[in-house]
């Protein structure tokens, strides 16, 4: 059976421990709405998205020097750009066979420009 990466699995000391942080962090984290744990009463469990999201929030505040105000920004162009790439997606399901391949290169391109990664997805 396949996991679904939504699915909250790991608790606050394993995420701290995974992330090489501590678990303060973890909270201030989530207290700046970065990342929103599910609880079972006063326990947070983290799903692998979260995870994902907590280590892009680290990596661009310890290593690229990004400020909170910045990672809010990225994060939330980020889901946008995600959200158009879905419509796309599904529109593309409706377009005939070689118009959908040559508007698909086309929007692989743009979004491989976007996100610095010319042949993402190819």
């Amino acid at each position: 059976m396949k996991r679904r990466k939504e699915q909250p699995l790991y608790m606050i000391s394993v995420v701290a421990r995974m992330l090489h942080v501590h678990p303060q962090t973890l909270r201030m984290y989530e207290r700046e709405g970065f990342v929103h744990p599910q609880r079972t009463g006063r326990q947070r469990l983290y799903s692998e998205e979260d995870v994902d999201r907590l280590g892009l929030v680290i990596r661009l505040t310890r290593e690229m020097g990004v400020n909170k105000a910045g990672v809010d920004i990225i994060l939330r162009m980020r889901e946008r750009i995600e959200r158009l790439q879905q419509e796309m997606f599904s529109m593309l399901e409706h377009l005939e066979d070689d118009s959908r391949d040559d508007f698909e290169r086309r929007m692989r391109r743009m979004f491989g420009a976007m996100t610095g990664s010319e042949d993402e997805g190819q």
